[in-house]
């Protein structure tokens, strides 16, 4: 944590980035323009520009010497997060898909309404967002199958734009996902009780750069989430947290 303006600053902006080059630079430069927390950006390996970008530009980054994936970067940002004593952690996408314009609302919600979890969402209310119609039914298939093994109504259970508090960054400091994390946390933290939210977001269409996910990955993708969710729900057992144990 850290002091603006006499006041302690106890919210991390995570950003994951993997060959972000051509949108780093904006995205890290309009999120500092709109908020007022720190952020972080987890340099993943990329084999482009973007850690030259970062160093030009004095950015705040960590640099991770070989890609380990979104679930690796993220899970590093936690940890950096819980070492420095932050008390609440976003995720905000490196591609400028995330608007930090909504982060106060995500700040302000998880802090009134006593949730571990707030999601912003493209579904919960009406958007302008237009995604494709495969997008759209990955979605809602995955809000059924969160539904049918966790009990929850999640709309955009896909969206990374999410805030947590320092009990599940801890859950997430001792696991998360490698990579297509999104639906089986939101399965694990509801079958370990802890209550998610989600509240209305614009998104924005990728401000540049081009997405790893073809669609053969997101044929992969749900068919590993899938059936990686359905197991842990079957054979959930409580966990401690050896990262805790440690501290």
């Amino acid at each position: 944590m850290c002091q603006k303006g006499g006041e302690i600053v106890d919210i991390l902006v995570i950003i994951p980035a993997y060959n972000e080059e051509a949108v780093i630079k904006n995205t890290v430069t309009n999120l500092m323009k709109t908020c007022p927390y720190d952020y972080i950006v987890i340099n993943d390996g990329s084999t482009d520009r973007t850690l030259d970008i970062l160093k030009e530009n004095q950015f705040h980054y960590l640099d991770l010497p070989v890609n380990l994936g979104i679930g690796g970067a993220m899970q590093t940002g936690y940890r950096y997060a819980l070492q420095k004593g932050y008390q609440y952690a976003i995720q905000l996408d490196a591609d400028g898909q995330h608007n930090p314009k909504d982060l106060e609302n995500l700040v302000s919600e998880i802090k009134n309404s006593g949730c571990d979890m707030v999601i912003g969402s493209r579904f919960v209310q009406k958007t302008d967002y237009k995604g494709s119609l495969f997008r759209r039914m990955g979605i809602l298939y995955f809000y059924y199958l969160l539904y049918m093994i966790a009990g929850i109504k999640i709309t955009d259970p896909t969206s990374g734009y999410r805030i947590v508090n320092r009990k599940v960054m801890r859950e997430f400091a001792n696991y998360y996902p490698v990579d297509y994390p999104e639906v089986e946390v939101l399965a694990k933290l509801a079958k370990k009780g802890y209550k998610i939210k989600e509240i209305k977001v614009d998104m924005n269409a990728r401000q540049g750069g081009k997405s790893s996910i073809t669609p053969l990955k997101s044929l992969y993708y749900m068919t590993k989430v899938t059936f990686i969710s359905v197991i842990r729900s079957i054979f959930y057992k409580e966990e401690k947290s050896s990262w805790e144990k440690s501290r």
